[in-house]
C-alpha cells in the first residue's frame, strides 16, 4: 500500500499528558540530558561528530529545534506533515565511523533511539520538577509516544511493546549499547559557552564569570538524572548528599513555576497548539516559526538538513 493511502496517524492532543509535560518550558533543564544521552547512541553520536554544526551555534541550534519537534506533538491536524519534515532532515545523515560501523540518521534503531529520549525526557521533567508522577501516568505517557512515534511513518519494529518492554530496552541500551564518546563529551562540555541570543543587553564582561556557574550547575543538575549505568560510563560521582539537594532544587523550580499563567509555562509552538485546542486560533493557522536571531548562517540556510522557515 502507498503512503499516502495509508490512514494517516491520529495526532496527540490537549488530553494527552504529553501536552502536559513536553512543551514545557522547564524542559530546557532537559536539553542536556538529551543531548548527551543520544549521542552516546553509536549511530548518533558518529553522525553529529561527522556532520553536525551544534557546537558553532549551539544556542540557536537548541532554540530553533524546539520549534519543529514540538510541532510534531503540538501541531494538531498538521503534525503528520512537520514529523515528516522533521525525517527528512536527516536524509543525508549517514557515513563510517572511526570504528569501520555504518550508520545512518534514519536508521530505525538509532531513530527509535532519539525518539525514547524525548519520552524518557517527558517523565523526567515531570519527576523532577513538575511534582512527580506516579506508575500509570509513566504507562500512559508510554502509549503515547507510541502514538507520536507513528508521526514518522517509521517501521514499528524498533519499538517495545510495553511499558515494561521499554523499561528492560532502555536498562539494556544505557547498560550494553550506549558509549562514551567524543559527541557526547561535546555536549558536556559548557567551557566558554557563548552569549545567550536572547541575553543581548547583558555585557560579555558579567557572561563570563555568570557561565561558569551555569555551566556547573547545569551539567551537576543532568548528573542527577542519569541513569546509575550512565553515570558510571561518563565516571561521574553522585552522592546521597546530591540527590537531596537535587530533590529540594527540583522543588523550588515547581514552585516558582506555579506562580506563572498556565500558558506562558509553555514554548511558543505549544502555545499556540493550547490556544488553537481552546479555540483562540484558527484550525488552518499556520505554525509559530523560530524568530531570525536563531535561523542557521547563511551558508547553511536552505540545505536540506537545516529547519530554516522564511521569517521576516
Amino acid at each position: 500500500m502507498s503512503r499516502d493511502a495509508r490512514e494517516a496517524p491520529e495526532p496527540l492532543g490537549p488530553d494527552s499528558l504529553t501536552w502536559k509535560y513536553f512543551g514545557d518550558w522547564r524542559g530546557l533543564l532537559i536539553a542536556l540530558w538529551a543531548g548527551s544521552m543520544q549521542n552516546m547512541h553509536p549511530g548518533l553520536g558518529a553522525g553529529v561528530e561527522e556532520h553536525s554544526r551544534f557546537f558553532e551555534e549551539r544556542w540557536q541550534r537548541l532554540f530553533r529545534s524546539l520549534y519543529p519537534i514540538g510541532g510534531v506533538v503540538y501541531d494538531g491536524p498538521r503534525a503528520h506533515r512537520t514529523a515528516l519534515e522533521v525525517r527528512g532532515y536527516h536524509d543525508r545523515i549517514k557515513g563510517v565511523d572511526a570504528k569501520g560501523r555504518r550508520y545512518h540518521a534514519l536508521d530505525p534503531d538509532t531513530y527509535y533511539w532519539a525518539h525514547s529520549t524525548f519520552f524518557v525526557s517527558t517523565i523526567l521533567i515531570a519527576d523532577n520538577f513538575m511534582g512527580g508522577i506516579g506508575e500509570e501516568e509513566k504507562r500512559t505517557l508510554f502509549d503515547e509516544h507510541v502514538r507520536w512515534w507513528r508521526m514518522y511513518d517509521m517501521t514499528m519494529r524498533p519499538v517495545p511493546e510495553s511499558w515494561e518492554d521499554f523499561q528492560r530496552y532502555w536498562k539494556h541500551m544505557c547498560a550494553e549499547v550506549l558509549e562514551d564518546n567524543k559527541a557526547t563529551r561535546d555536549v558536556l562540555d559548557l567551557r566558554g559557552i557563548a552569549k545567550p541570543p536572547f541575553l543581548p543587553w547583558l555585557p560579555d564582561p558579567l557572561w563570563t564569570p555568570v557561565a561558569k556557574i551555569i555551566a556547573k550547575q547545569f551539567v551537576w543538575l543532568t548528573v542527577g538524572m542519569y541513569d546509575p549505568e550512565v553515570r558510571d560510563l561518563l565516571g561521574y560521582r553522585w552522592r546521597a548528599r546530591d540527590a537531596r539537594r537535587h530533590r529540594r532544587v527540583g522543588k523550588l523550580i515547581n514552585a516558582a513555576f506555579t506562580l506563572l499563567p498556565h500558558d506562558r509555562r509553555y514554548h511558543p509552538r505549544a502555545r499556540a497548539g493550547w490556544r488553537r485546542a481552546r479555540g483562540e486560533l484558527a484550525a488552518g493557522t499556520p505554525p509559530v516559526e523560530t524568530p531570525r536571531r536563531n535561523l542557521p548562517p547563511l551558508a547553511e540556510r536552505g540545505k536540506p538538513e537545516h529547519y530554516s522557515p522564511d521569517v521576516p
